[in-house]
């Protein structure tokens, strides 16, 4: 499990993080959600080693992030940036292959890079060049090379962490869904997941867990339920925002217009 406690984070003057705790449990979909400027992003990169902090502690097991190398971080976690870029045009294969670690068998790599690009539904795209894709596509090839690293080096090393950060914004509705499928099977397979996500349905979804974020703090963090009422949401968002138990489903968050009005 990854343990954050009491992380700061600074930019300068300007705090971003104050105090925040937090756990990434392995077999479990954690999701990082709060308004704009809250900081889920800052903290996402904070727990991956990319983002220094100013105070606290972050742990992978028993091991301090700060006595982590490069090269044992790659073998614990993959990460897929909001923003992910290519500085060439590799094909989606290419991308996907290059991310596999050199310990894993070569006669297996190309089964493995053939079965995530088929469950991002990107086979007719096998051989395409990323910067060629939509913007979506390119996003899903992303992913596809994040899953594809994470899935070797559990063979090899043991059960890592997945880290998404804002994974659906560019998508439709039906790959939202798969993509947080996706997500969700990584995390009962045995890996730990933390899932950045302004759509709060999504979240209640598939989430075993919620921390909500406001100005650089935890507002309140919990099981979907305890996380996910409508005072709190209200008071987070500085909106009216309902909450609606489903029938046997997940809760149904919606923005309340006519009070807002």
């Amino acid at each position: 499990m990854i343990t954050g406690r009491n992380i700061d984070v600074a930019f300068g003057r300007k705090t971003i993080l104050r105090g925040v705790d937090l756990d990434v449990p392995f077999g479990k979909l954690v999701a990082l959600c709060g308004p704009n400027g809250a900081g889920k992003s800052t903290l996402l990169s904070a727990l991956v080693g990319d983002v220094p902090t100013a105070c606290g502690d972050i742990r992978y097991g028993g091991t301090e992030l700060r006595r982590m190398d490069a090269a044992e971080l790659s073998r614990r976690r993959a990460v897929l940036e909001q923003t992910p870029t290519l500085s060439a045009a590799f094909s989606v294969a290419e991308v996907v292959r290059l991310s596999v670690p050199i310990e894993y068998p070569p006669a297996e790599t190309e089964a493995l890079v053939a079965k995530v690009i088929a469950q991002l539904g990107l086979t007719p795209f096998t051989d395409t060049p990323v910067p060629n894709l939509s913007g979506g596509q390119r996003h899903r090839a992303h992913l596809a090379r994040v899953l594809a690293q994470l899935t070797a080096n559990r063979s090899l090393f043991g059960p890592g962490y997945l880290f998404l950060d804002e994974p659906t914004a560019s998508l439709d509705i039906l790959h939202q869904i798969e993509v947080m499928k996706t997500a969700r099977t990584m995390a009962r397979s045995g890996a730990g997941v933390l899932v950045v996500l302004h759509d709060l349905n999504l979240a209640a979804a598939f989430a075993d867990s919620i921390c909500l974020m406001r100005d650089g703090e935890v507002a309140s963090a919990g099981t979907v339920g305890e996380v996910f009422t409508a005072k709190t949401l209200s008071e987070v968002y500085a909106t009216p925002i309902s909450v609606q138990k489903t029938n046997g489903g997940p809760l149904m968050i919606l923005p309340d217009y006519h009070t807002a009005a």
